[in-house]
């Protein structure tokens, strides 16, 4: 199937079965491995995008229903000269460890900042990252690290 995908503001005209994931496209067709598949069961939340603004697990969409809405990856928040806040508050909380949630997780900070605005709660994130798994940490310095980048982006918008 022929489709037309907006990605990380860049129109994106793939070629790809009807059944094709989201995750799929991005991944094995274009060449943006920063989302991840951790579960195949959208449980774990590595494969997490935003659609249109909004958070959502690449894993249960299928790309040809994507084709209306503006797409970002991991790959289109920021530069390696120029992180995106959230991405340099992970960097400098050590909000990872192994990296493999890391994108997923950045992601679902953006989402958390979506709904409640820049002044979080530890208490409120640790609650709002329910369904994003993290295998190596407590996620107490992803938790910190979603706190400070939403202050963060509070910040680069003023």
């Amino acid at each position: 199937m022929q489709m037309t995908l907006t990605i990380n503001g860049q129109a994106h005209s793939v070629e790809a079965p009807a059944a094709s994931l989201l995750v799929e496209v991005l991944r094995d067709v274009l060449g943006l491995t920063g989302t991840h598949i951790g579960c195949d069961t959208s449980q774990c939340g590595a494969c997490n995008v935003l659609l249109d603004g909004r958070a959502l697990k690449a894993c249960t969409l299928l790309a040809a229903q994507a084709q209306v809405a503006a797409i970002t990856t991991i790959e289109g928040l920021g530069t390696p000269e120029r992180l995106h806040p959230m991405q340099a508050a992970f960097r400098d909380a050590h909000g990872l460890q192994c990296g493999f949630c890391t994108p997923g997780m950045v992601m679902a900070g953006l989402e958390i900042v979506r709904k409640h605005g820049t002044q979080l709660t530890p208490e409120l994130v640790a609650n709002e990252l329910e369904g994003n798994l993290c295998r190596c940490t407590g996620y107490v310095n992803i938790i910190k690290a979603i706190v400070a980048g939403a202050a963060g982006m509070e910040t680069a918008d003023a």
